[in-house]
């Protein structure tokens, strides 16, 4: 890859701005953002656990917990580092994991960082997962036989590759049966899923207080960057001085908390206005709209309805980056994905949808997109068979 001068107007279907905060920033969080570059900082220039803690960081912790509906919540500068630095914080020898076999890599890298034990369970089968509880709670701990110390199961709202939402009822039963703790990554369906935007809890009917640790990041909704996890006060106390990422990394700069805190505001409807609702709709709608048509242009699709995150099979390590030079050439912006980040032969291109995408950008992208499906033999849907 090489950075060159050239500039070209596009479609954007690539970039995580699922509520659309990236486009509208200046209409919907600016007046409540700009008065703390004046009050603070544009760096924290500090860990939290010194100097790195403002007035607007304890305030979006608030928030973050009542929103979520957990007791309480912390907040780091890097959504990676969420989950990369609080699982070997919770997580640590004589610890059974069981792990989707699709988790994020920061999950998996934390695992591993953490010394656990990690059995990995089919990706979405709670069939699977409890085979392997029982299986490994029998076995005990390596060497000494001796019970687990602690279990926890980790599952993501939605798989960021496969656009698929997790099946959080089944597994979080299976989990109670067996006293495992639930940790689940919101990353992408935080603000994306649930009539209110809280995500797959909402979306799943599951009450957050069965879920242990809610972990989040405010990349992909919210227009800002950092994560949070939300749980008891315990465990939040524990990360505040256990979690490397918090009391070693500096602190979320001010103005990016204070624009995550505005979002918050909007979509919860607390700046005294609609927009909040309406983005979530028109997420929803966009991103139903964008499946239905690539469906019907033969292109095989993955996930599910509902989910901003749809992945189109390209197969071929030939057809990507092919793909993607004739979508440029048509002016749109797309992200696709091969080797290493998925399996050699499941190459795919990654479509994020957004809130901020009129009727009349996707009626485009879908025009366009099937002339690029013709050409680069990609038109593998069933229904393309008769």
């Amino acid at each position: 890859m090489q950075w060159t001068p050239k500039t070209q107007n596009c479609i954007n279907l690539g970039s995580y701005n699922y509520l659309g905060f990236a486009d509208d920033w200046m209409n919907t969080c600016a007046s409540m953002v700009l008065p703390e570059v004046d009050t603070h900082t544009v760096c924290s220039n500090s860990p939290s656990a010194e100097f790195g803690t403002t007035p607007v960081h304890v305030e979006l912790e608030a928030l973050v917990a009542e929103f979520i509906g957990k007791e309480a919540a912390i907040v780091f500068n890097m959504g990676y580092g969420t989950n990369s630095t609080s699982i070997p914080a919770l997580m640590g020898p004589g610890t059974l994991v069981l792990s989707d076999a699709l988790n994020h890599t920061s999950i998996v890298n934390g695992i591993r960082a953490s010394g656990a034990a990690v059995a990995v369970f089919k990706h979405n089968s709670a069939k699977h997962l409890e085979v392997m509880l029982r299986t490994k709670i029998a076995a005990g701990q390596p060497r000494t036989h001796r019970p687990w110390k602690k279990i926890f199961v980790v599952v993501e709202g939605i798989y960021s590759m496969e656009g698929e939402i997790c099946k959080l009822r089944s597994i979080v039963d299976v989990a109670k049966k067996y006293k495992a703790y639930m940790y689940v990554d919101e990353a992408h369906s935080i603000g994306a899923l649930g009539d209110t935007g809280r995500g797959v809890c909402e979306y799943t009917g599951v009450s957050p207080s069965e879920i242990d640790i809610l972990m989040g990041t405010f990349t992909k909704s919210f227009g800002g960057m950092g994560g949070y996890i939300g749980a008891s006060k315990e465990v939040v106390s524990l990360l505040q001085n256990a979690s490397s990422g918090h009391f070693m990394g500096t602190s979320l700069a001010p103005v990016v908390a204070a624009q995550v805190l505005a979002s918050f505001k909007v979509i919860m409807g607390r700046d005294g206005t609609n927009i909040g609702a309406t983005k979530l709709k028109a997420l929803q709608d966009n991103a139903n709209f964008l499946r239905q048509g690539l469906m019907d242009a033969g292109m095989v699709t993955l996930g599910q309805f509902d989910s901003p995150v749809i992945p189109v099979m390209l197969y071929s390590i030939s057809k990507i980056a092919e793909f993607s030079r004739q979508c440029l050439l048509r002016n749109m912006a797309v992200v696709t994905v091969g080797f290493p980040a998925t399996p050699l032969l499941l190459g795919r291109v990654r479509f994020c949808v957004s809130a901020a995408h009129t009727r009349a950008d996707l009626e485009e992208a879908l025009k366009n997109l099937a002339d690029v499906a013709k050409v680069c033999h990609i038109r593998f849907h069933k229904h393309m068979f008769g």
